[in-house]
């Protein structure tokens, strides 16, 4: 790739999970740190946020285990269309993707993975940034996910 991904940006390991309190519970005492919280984010229209190409509609459960200068994301998906969800129902519990900040680069990357086959699957906006999921789950083994900042 000519607009390769830094190591220096490796941000996030996120699983998808079928019972988040169980999961964070277990990655708390393998760990021995707190019990992460759990936050709801229930579904909501949300022109930020597309699944697929289309505006995405779905809940989730979040807990975040910061781990070093990485985070251990949880997610639990409701059962609205996601790409948590799409993971979960083909895969079970598992590493839906790896997370990487990669700054004023993000659209190149993205527009070379694209231009390689790989298949935006999740883009979505907040105050200062944003998060973009790569279907490269074929290929790759786990989706990615390509952060302007964290």
């Amino acid at each position: 790739m000519e607009n390769t991904i830094d190591f220096n940006g490796f941000i996030q390991i996120a699983l998808v999970v079928k019972d988040i309190e169980k999961a964070a519970r277990e990655w708390a005492n393998l760990f021995g740190v707190p019990v992460p919280e759990v936050r709801f984010d229930p579904p909501r229209e949300n022109p930020d946020l597309t699944y697929r190409g289309n505006p995405a509609y779905y809940g989730l459960k979040i807990a975040v285990i910061k781990a070093g200068q990485f985070v251990i994301e949880l997610h639990e998906p409701d059962e609205h269309d996601s790409t948590f969800k799409e993971f979960l129902d083909k895969h079970g519990n598992g590493v839906h993707h790896l997370g990487f900040e990669v700054g004023e680069r993000r659209d190149a990357i993205i527009n070379e993975l694209e231009r390689n086959g790989y298949e935006t699957r999740t883009v979505g906006y907040y105050p200062g940034s944003s998060w973009t999921i790569v279907d490269s789950e074929d290929t790759l083994g786990v989706n990615l996910n390509i952060k302007p900042v964290a």
